[in-house]
Order: structure tokens, then C-alpha cells, then sequence
């Protein structure tokens, strides 16, 4: 059912866990299939320095979860909103098709992430 870069990162999930003091929160979930994913981060000048997450759901929403963080260190809040989930199904090689809306949950969960960031920023942290 997935192909060996889905199974290596359900299996090593990179950046899980709870970040200590983050910036931004963003917790995103999909209540058909009960996949919950948050997402932390640290950010700096605008970029994101750290971000971990955590996941509750099947091996889709964890790989995802996974490859996302990395596909979003390091770069600028805004550069990390641009992240659609049709770059993570390509970067995880593929999904299956009823498991391409974990991809959108790692899209979404990133973007709530920055939008908790500059929500708190603009009322002054």
C-alpha cells in the first residue's frame, strides 16, 4: 500500500514531539477519519529556525506530518505558506488515493502554525 519512503518515514519520523516554549501552534483535523496533526514552531526574523510535530492518525498522516517539517525548515513564513500538499505527496513519491487528505492536513496544519504566529505577534505576543 506505500512505497518505502512513506514506510521510512512513518517508521523515523523526523521532528516529532512537542517543541518547549514555541512561537506558533497550528492544529489541524479531520474528523472523517479522526487524523489530528499539530504543529510547533520556533521562528526568527520571519523564518522558521525549529518546528516539530505531533500526530494522531495512520501512517499517511505521520509521513506527511514528517516530510512537511522538513520541507519547511528554514525558510520564511511566507515561503512556508506556499507549501501545497501536492509538493508533499511528490516528495514522499506517492499516496495512495484515499490517503491524499493527510497530505492536505500537513498543508493546512503548517499555514494554522503561521497563522497562530502572526495572530500573536500582531496583538503583541
Amino acid at each position: 500500500m506505500y512505497n518505502d519512503k512513506v514506510r521510512d518515514y512513518f517508521l523515523n519520523p523526523r521532528n516529532v514531539g512537542a517543541l518547549e516554549n514555541p512561537d506558533a501552534v497550528g492544529e489541524v483535523g479531520n474528523t472523517t477519519c479522526g487524523d489530528v496533526m499539530k504543529i510547533y514552531l520556533k521562528i526568527e526574523n520571519e523564518r522558521i529556525v525549529d518546528i516539530s510535530f505531533e500526530t494522531y492518525g495512520c501512517a499517511a498522516a505521520i509521513a506527511t506530518s514528517s516530510i512537511a517539517t522538513e520541507m519547511v525548515k528554514g525558510k520564511t513564513l511566507d515561503e512556508a505558506v506556499q507549501l501545497k500538499n501536492r509538493d508533499v505527496i511528490q516528495a514522499l513519491g506517492e499516496l495512495p488515493p484515499e490517503k491524499v487528505h493527510c497530505s492536505v492536513l500537513a498543508e493546512e496544519a503548517i499555514k494554522a502554525a503561521v497563522e497562530d504566529y502572526r495572530k500573536r505577534t500582531a496583538s503583541g505576543g
